[in-house]
């Protein structure tokens, strides 16, 4: 707890110095593939529209988040589009990232690609990475990414920025509950996802 109450001391600092660029960099940075607290710049965003609103406005903070998550995950999917594929398959050997399983990864993304794009933002470590995967694959068409990806942005920055301003009051005790939701849902897809592959191995060995 104590490293989660000095890291929101540095963060509401920027937040009080660079307003909603703090916001918007934030987010942005962590859509686009780096590890950048988007998640947690937001929920103290929520929370400062609730006790600072000469300076923070609600609906400021969720309209300002919704853009640099769209933007964000505009540019990492571009990145991954142009750049991901070779780089994945060239060190996808030290991550247990074979030719195989990349072309599974593929057709994932264009036959699950949409939901996953929607719902990737709920979820740790997803959220970072889900835009690169999408454009590395080159399965999933840009439009139909950038639909799904604007519906996700505005559902994500609604409902965090509502949790910071509603439940703020306790903002370690918040970041650290949403932190841990958000590792339960990556773990249950991943669980999610062996047994399906297993079951389809089954099957396909029948």
């Amino acid at each position: 707890m104590d490293f989660i109450h000095n890291s929101l001391q540095l963060i509401e600092q920027y937040m009080l110095a660079y307003g909603y660029w703090a916001v918007f960099f934030g987010v942005m940075l962590e859509n686009a593939g780096l590890p950048v607290p988007g998640e947690t710049i937001l929920l103290v965003g929520g929370y400062f529209a609730s006790t600072h609103p000469d300076q923070f406005n609600l609906i400021r903070v969720m309209a300002t988040a919704g853009a640099g998550a769209v933007i964000g995950d505009n540019i990492g999917f571009a990145i991954g589009h142009h750049f991901g594929r070779p780089f994945l398959l060239r060190i996808g050997r030290f991550f247990f990232l074979t030719p195989k399983r990349f072309e599974h990864m593929e057709e994932y993304f264009e036959r699950h690609g949409n939901k996953t794009i929607l719902v990737a933002r709920f979820i740790t470590g997803l959220r970072v990475f889900a835009a690169l995967l999408a454009g590395a694959s080159r399965k999933m068409p840009w439009r139909v990414f950038l639909v799904y990806n604007l519906a996700g942005a505005i559902l994500w920055a609604v409902a965090i920025t509502i949790l910071g301003y509603v439940f703020g009051q306790s903002l370690p005790l918040l970041v650290k509950w949403v932190g841990r939701t958000g590792t339960i849902l990556l773990i249950a897809l991943v669980i999610i996802g062996l047994i399906i592959w297993r079951v389809r191995r089954h099957r396909k060995a029948e």
